[in-house]
């Protein structure tokens, strides 16, 4: 069964309010390791607070680990390590410290992110969003592939965005070489890439037991994702009031950082996901299929403060999955 015809509601018990702690309510990770990518701040930070809350090792990636330590610091026993997503040789040299441990991994939450950046490149001349956002994870995945796999059953999850609606994966330009660059368009191509990096790693990695998910956590305007977007843009998407704060409205997907995060611990830990490896996620509930909105439709649905629930057909599309994964190994090659 592909990930395309699992695209659908499965249920759930938990709705866009609940928080990541109601979610781990009665789950036991005694014993299981968890990464969690950017897992010092805003979602990430309460994905790591819930992960530990249940149980769970958490080890925190970050560019700055004095930083790092000084934000995770009321959380009991975090391992924090130094990990720059947009360098390959940081990437390659964590991996390679965890890997010496001898530990599996059994939870991989990809959190770490960026937003509505200037055009800048990596080192490689890779667009940043695109080089953060997916390609590091990418290469964190691949490297971390035997501890993973060490697990018998482990989860990675990436954190993607309704944003996959503004830009499919363009193949013939990923790097806006060619092409006008907008900052929401890059922000929009690297969300797809992270749908379409959980289909292909679930394809393969049926026989080492690995599956995973990307999530959508909802528009948190309290995180530090992007200290680029101006006052104005959150005006225009309806994530503040009149008096510029923040809206929090779960139903429409404005939500806390708590609750954020609820969705990436749900795909992480929902035992009824087992086997639904490569599916999207919002609103602790596998997410329907739906028409991809003109722009003009999309810009009225951000103005009133609401986009509806679900996927797009360019985000789950197997084809363009093993493409990409193609392209990600030639752009770090």
């Amino acid at each position: 069964m592909s990930s395309t015809t699992r695209q659908h509601p499965i249920g759930s018990r938990f709705t866009a309010a609940s928080t990541a702690l109601d979610v781990v309510a009665g789950i036991d990770l005694t014993g299981r390791v968890a990464i969690v990518t950017g897992g010092h701040s805003g979602v990430g930070l309460e994905t790591t607070r819930a992960l530990r809350a249940a149980g769970a090792d958490v080890v925190v990636p970050v560019r700055d680990p004095e930083k790092g330590r000084a934000r995770v610091s009321d959380i009991d026993d975090i391992e924090v390590e130094r990990l720059d997503l947009a360098d390959r040789d940081s990437v390659d040299a964590f991996a390679e410290r965890f890997l010496a441990s001898g530990r599996a991994l059994d939870i991989l939450v990809n959190s770490a992110g960026i937003m509505a950046v200037p055009l800048s490149r990596d080192s490689r001349g890779n667009e940043l969003h695109l080089a953060t956002n997916h390609l590091g994870h990418f290469r964190l995945v691949q490297q971390l592939w035997p501890a993973l796999s060490r697990a018998n059953g482990a989860r990675v999850v990436n954190v993607s965005a309704w944003a996959h609606r503004l830009s499919p994966v363009v193949f013939d330009d990923p790097n806006f070489e060619s092409r006008d660059y907008e900052s929401f368009s890059g922000y929009g191509q690297s969300k797809t890439a992270n749908i379409l990096h959980a289909i292909g790693i679930t394809a393969r990695g049926a026989d080492d037991g690995i599956e995973a998910f990307s999530v959508h956590p909802g528009s948190i305007i309290t995180t530090n994702l992007s200290p680029w977007a101006i006052i104005e843009t959150h005006r225009a998407m309806g994530n503040v009031d009149e008096n510029d704060q923040p809206v929090i409205d779960p139903e429409n997907g404005k939500k806390t950082a708590e609750q954020g995060a609820s969705t990436s611990v749900w795909a992480a830990t929902e035992p009824r996901l087992a086997g639904l490896g490569g599916v999207y996620a919002e609103n602790n509930e596998v997410s329907p299929i739906i028409a991809l909105p003109d722009p003009d439709a999309l810009q009225a649905q951000m103005s009133a403060g609401s986009t509806p629930v679900g996927v797009v057909p360019h985000a789950i599309d197997p084809d363009a999955a093993d493409r990409l994964w193609s392209l990600s190994e030639s752009l770090l090659a």
